[in-house]
């Protein structure tokens, strides 16, 4: 095997030697130096370093080009050629062992401990990954088909809210038909209401009248009875007459009997007393009984008169009575009927609120039940707006872990079929670190792990200096089989 080994820096170079299945590191260090020159293995696997160099403290950057297999070997050269003998590498060299380096060493040690525990870690994690991935998966299957049934839930909702609207139609025009009977029955009310309000004045006109009627009769009445009370006066006065009359007549009658008259005249004529005497009792008779029949054909006069006016009056107080009888009956139907107008009126008004508070309640009810369905949709929505967001996250690191882990997975096969067909790989990493080293001779090891793009290495060395952490940039890995 041939190895080129080659340290170059801003002040010194040294020599180059040939060499087969190199790894060329670029490296940049923030200040520090680098004396002598060797061989490092970093990223999978251990590697030795120990050769001689030479460098000059200050140097901004080296490029060096090491074997992957952890050993150096010059080959004979092709011809005999003239040799040039640096003259400086024949001075004796002034070693300083850092007395730290065990120290360094151990800190270096856990440091690689911990980066394979969490390159190790790193592993379980994707694998826990994957696992969640096939989790979500199957979620988002289930989630797609509660989303079809939802959508029948929806179609479901939807004939309900539709039956609920015909029925608030319906409720509706029912409505409207009660309206349209309260105002028939409003308006029965309101022609029975003018009809009672006239009866009730017809009623008392009539009782005005029937007042008056009594009254007149009481006046009749009255006069009835003065002129019965009259008439058994006359009466009274005239058989008082009839018996002042007739005591006359008889005291008439015995002076006549008792007492002579002699008259004597001149003409010798004799009177006829007896003829006087009846010609004059035939004239007071005459005028008794002319004066008995006038007060008899007036008191009968006045008396039917009477009577004919009091059976006028009877009449019509028996009219007036049987008038007002009727006017009570009617009023009684007509309050009858008013009160079962009333009735029904009420219960028509307890019927019509009872149908809009349940109108109210179904349609409450419904705006209820609509708000939250939409409520329900809509948070459905937001959860498969969210649930959608999360599988498009995952599928997302899902894809990126994906990649990362075939990257990993195809690093890791080409280190496989690398160490198992003892291919020479040359790897292209830019590394970039800080700190210093010093060393020469060293023999160290070195262990890390990386990424698609990138790679973190460890190492430590013998000789002097001090370890460092980089990141290291795989630029290109091509391999050559010995």
């Amino acid at each position: 095997m041939k190895q080129t080994f080659t340290a170059r820096s801003s002040s010194s170079s040294l020599k180059s030697f040939p060499a087969r299945g190199s790894v060329r590191v670029s490296q940049t260090f923030g200040g520090g130096s680098t004396y002598g020159g060797g061989h490092s293995f970093g990223g999978f696997g251990t590697g030795v370093n120990y050769g001689s160099g030479f460098g000059n403290i200050g140097a901004s950057s080296s490029s060096v080009m090491m074997s992957s297999r952890g050993a150096m070997s010059f080959a004979a050269p092709p011809s005999i050629t003239a040799v040039q003998v640096n003259q400086s590498l024949l001075a004796p060299l002034n070693l300083e062992i850092d007395p730290t380096i065990q120290a360094v060493r151990t800190q270096e040690k856990e440091q690689i401990k911990t980066l394979n525990n969490r390159f190790a870690s790193f592993i379980d994690k994707v694998r826990f990954l994957e696992q969640q991935n096939k989790m979500l998966e199957t979620k988002w299957s289930l989630l797609q088909d509660q989303t079809t049934t939802r959508s029948n839930i929806d179609g479901m909702f939807e004939a309900y809210i539709a039956n609920l609207r015909r029925q608030l139609d319906g409720l509706g025009n029912e409505k409207v038909k009660l309206e349209g009977e309260l105002k028939n029955m409003q308006g029965l009310v309101e022609d029975f209401k003018r009809k009672y309000e006239d009866e009730i004045n017809k009623r008392a006109a009539a009782e005005n009248e029937f007042v008056l009627l009594k009254k007149d009769v009481d006046s009749a009445y009255m006069n009835k009875v003065e002129l019965e009370a009259r008439v058994d006066a006359l009466q009274d006065e005239i058989n008082f007459l009839r018996a002042v009359y007739e005591a006359e007549l008889r005291e008439l009658q015995g002076q006549i009997k008792d007492t002579s008259v002699i008259v004597e005249m001149d003409n010798s004529r004799n009177l006829d007393m007896d003829a006087i005497v009846a010609e004059v009792r035939a004239q007071y008779e005459d005028i008794a009984n002319r004066s008995k029949q006038e007060a008899e054909t007036w008191y009968k006069q006045k008396y039917e008169e009477m009577q004919s006016s009091a059976g006028q009056y009877g009449e019509d107080l028996r009219s007036t009575k049987s008038e007002i009888a009727e006017l009570n009956r009617m009023i009684a139907r007509l309050q009858n009927e008013i009160e079962a107008v009333k009735g029904q009126r009420a219960s028509l008004e307890a019927q019509i609120a009872e149908a809009e508070e349940r109108g109210e309640l179904a349609v409450k009810d419904a705006k209820l039940r609509i708000r939250d369905l939409e409520d329900a949709l809509q948070r459905a929505k937001q959860d498969m707006a969210r649930q959608v967001r999360e599988y498009q996250e995952l599928m997302n690191v899902k894809l990126a872990l994906d990649i990362e882990i075939a990257t990993y997975r195809k690093l890791l096969e080409g280190e496989e079929s690398r160490l198992a067909t003892g291919n020479a790989a040359t790897i292209h990493v830019q590394q970039t670190s800080g700190g210093s080293s010093m060393g020469y001779g060293s023999y160290g090891s070195g262990a890390g792990f990386g990424s698609s793009s990138s790679s973190y290495s460890a190492g430590s060395s013998m000789g002097g200096g001090s370890s460092t952490i980089t990141k290291t940039s795989v630029q290109s890995i091509s391999g050559r089989r010995y």
